[in-house]
């Protein structure tokens, strides 16, 4: 089968691989559709190497959210059979491969069974981002006034201003003026700049944590999205971030969700996974709306 592998960092290939095969807690699955993230390029660039957090030998595969149909599971695996339309979670930036491959293996607590009228490739856009934000917003604890999100026209924000609002925050979404009308049917306030804006909490899904820090109030809260990004402590906050884990009930229910059309879920683009070069250069796109699909 075929796989994305980076053998080096900056080094991307479409390779053949030997198939995997389940073990026991483990799935396999064929894929029908995986979704880009800025994790990929972050890996593919030598960002985790740099970190220390990649010890692959022989290069680490790529991708992390897809959906597929079950080919096999492995002893001790319950609530999935061969045969089920599933969506995954491949999780971490140290394996050998990953979800942008024609097969892949993964825990039982990583899948989950999709209802019927959604489809693979926006079932693809949901297991990173969905847990991601899901599990940003637990970090947040319980709402305590005016929470920014930063970013709140990506996958990560979206769904962040989603989940908080729902939560009983008080959402401030902060995005390029062309996301306005996007940001508002959130259901929360939009803003374009941070002048002038007090919060008691961020959401920072955009990255820029020393910007949203400064529009903290002191001893509010900060929840990033990458954890070596995170600042210092300051004014009695102490920044955290989320590092998002397989959850198969947590996904269940999303997947659910975006089957009712209740997920702000986009597409950019669909393409093969032959062009997977062009899939990447496209993904780093600055603004781009909705993940790349492999399909």
């Amino acid at each position: 089968m075929r796989a994305v592998i980076s053998r080096t960092p900056g080094a991307l290939s479409l390779a053949e691989v030997p198939v995997p095969r389940s073990d026991a807690g483990q799935v396999l699955v064929q894929v029908h559709a995986s979704a880009l993230n800025p994790v990929d390029a972050q890996t593919l660039d030598g960002f985790y190497h740099d970190l220390g957090m990649v010890t692959q030998s022989d290069g680490v595969g790529l991708g992390w959210d897809a959906a597929g149909v079950v080919l096999e599971v492995g002893p001790e695996v319950a609530g999935v059979a061969p045969g089920d339309r599933v969506a995954l979670l491949s999780h971490g930036v140290d394996k050998p491969l990953g979800a942008l491959a024609e097969q892949v293996v993964v825990p039982s607590e990583a899948v989950a069974p999709l209802p019927g009228q959604l489809p693979f490739d926006l079932a693809a856009t949901v297991p990173l981002n969905g847990l991601t934000a899901w599990q940003a917003v637990d970090l947040l604890g319980e709402p305590d006034g005016r929470l920014l999100v930063t970013g709140a026209a990506g996958a990560v924000g979206a769904l962040g201003c989603l989940f908080a609002r729902e939560r009983g925050w008080e959402v401030v979404g902060l995005a390029r003026p062309g996301d306005e009308t996007f940001v508002r049917s959130l259901g929360v306030e939009y803003t374009a700049g941070l002048e002038g804006l007090t919060v008691d909490a961020v959401l920072d899904a955009a990255v820029i944590p020393e910007q949203s820090l400064d529009v903290v109030r002191d001893g509010g809260r900060y929840v990033g999205v990458i954890p070596p990004a995170v600042p210092e402590s300051r004014r009695g906050i102490s920044p955290t971030a989320v590092f998002v884990q397989p959850d198969a009930a947590l996904l269940q229910t999303l997947v659910n969700r975006a089957g009712q059309g209740e997920l702000p879920l986009r597409i950019a683009a669909r393409l093969p996974l032959d062009d997977i070069e062009e899939a990447l250069a496209l993904s780093r796109t600055s603004g781009l709306r909705g993940r790349v699909v492999l399909v």
